[in-house]
Formats: C-alpha cells, structure tokens, sequence
C-alpha cells in the first residue's frame, strides 16, 4: 500500500477529476439552449426565466470549479501533463457555460423569438450546437485512459476518431447556421431592424457554441499529435 500513496505523494491529486466536472457543468449548461429556445418560442417568458436562472448557476458553478483547479493545481515538475496544456483546455471548456450564459441572458432581456417560420431549422440548429458539445464532454472523459496509456494506441486512435465526429459535428454546424441566416434574411422585412440584429447575433452565439466544442477537441488533438 506503501507505493501508491508515494506516486500519489510524488503527482499530487490528478487533475482530471475536477476538469472532467468542470466540462460536465459547461455541457449542461449549453444543453438547456434548446428548453430555453422553446419556450421563447412559446411565448413563456417566465419558463425562459427560470431555464435562464439554471444556465447562470451552472456557470456560476463552472466558474468556481474553474478557480479551484487554477488554485490547486500543482506547479511541480511530475504532473503527467503539462500544466499549461490542461490550463489552456479548461479556457476553452469554460467559454462554453459563458456563451450559454450570454445566450440566455440576451434572449431574456430583449424578450424576443424567432418568427414562427423559423422555429424548425432553428431549433434543429440549437441541437447540434447542444451535440457538439456533448462530444467535446465524452472526448474530455477519456483524458485518465489516454493518460494509462501514455496517449498512445488503440485508445488515443478510439479519441481521435470521436475528434474527427466532433469536426464534422461543427462541420454540419456550420451548414445549419447558413440556412437558419437565409431564412431570417428573407424575413427581414416583416421584423424591426433593431430585431433583426438581435436575432443575427443569437445565431452567431448558438454556434460560437459548437465552435467552443470543437476548439476543445483541438486542444486534446494537440497533445495527442506531440
């Protein structure tokens, strides 16, 4: 029993626990985009109120679990990964709980939908923005395998296949952003300008969502190309 508590002595507590929490929370946070979505839809702004409230305690939650690792984690020469490397990728995970923040925020407070007309390929839209960030959660659940296995192998080949999803997850993002603005620029007439722009910049956010996904996948993708 003596060696594990000396390479435990020796590492510090792993880090991946509390970023693979870290990555949960920015995920969930993301995923009620589509409840909140609908229920602007709806019409039901108290609902977008209450979904709005449970994004911001989730990245409030993100946000403190964000300073404990930075406070903890330790500066020695043995951490199995670069300290750095793990910094830089939970700056990405964390812009993820903030975009969906501000998400919710701005649809609370301009108390505005998308015209009817639009609702399907938005919502469509949302949800694989919702998907990429699901897959940037698993690819982060598998940082204590790729590590046994020195980042190397069939698993380190089994992460960068869910890497390559997660492209073309943003990929099929991208296609559903271009025909979610073409419908709303042929509607452009029947809405305010004011509207319009604000409608142009919660589409812009929803994919900032999947661009976020994907940038975390880079990251992995960095450290298993050294």
């Amino acid at each position: 029993m003596a060696a594990p508590n000396y390479f435990l002595g020796i590492f510090g507590r792993s880090p991946f626990d509390p970023l693979q929490a870290h990555m949960s929370l920015c995920e969930r946070a993301a995923a009620h985009i589509e409840g909140l979505l609908t229920f602007a839809s709806e019409g039901s702004w108290a609902e977008v109120e209450r979904v709005q409230m449970k994004i911001v305690e989730l990245e409030k939650d993100a946000d403190e679990h964000k300073r404990n690792i930075r406070m903890r984690l330790p500066r020695g020469f043995f951490l199995p990964v670069a300290r750095a490397d793990l910094l830089a990728l939970l700056t990405r995970q964390d812009k993820i709980a903030n975009k969906a923040k501000d998400i919710a925020g701005l649809m609370l407070g301009r108390k505005r939908s998308f015209p009817a007309a639009m609702a399907g390929s938005v919502m469509s839209y949302a949800r694989s923005s919702v998907a990429a960030c699901q897959l940037a959660c698993e690819v982060v659940r598998e940082l204590d395998e790729l590590l046994a296995t020195g980042f190397r192998g069939v698993q380190a080949d089994r992460v960068e296949g869910m890497i390559r999803a997660l492209d073309e997850s943003e990929r099929y993002n991208d296609e559903a952003q271009i025909k979610v603005r073409a419908e709303l620029y042929g509607l452009e007439s029947q809405l305010s300008p004011v509207d319009v722009m604000f409608l142009y910049r919660v589409i812009d956010w929803i994919g900032d969502l999947a661009d976020h996904a994907q940038r975390v996948g880079h990251r992995l993708e960095m450290k298993l190309a050294k």
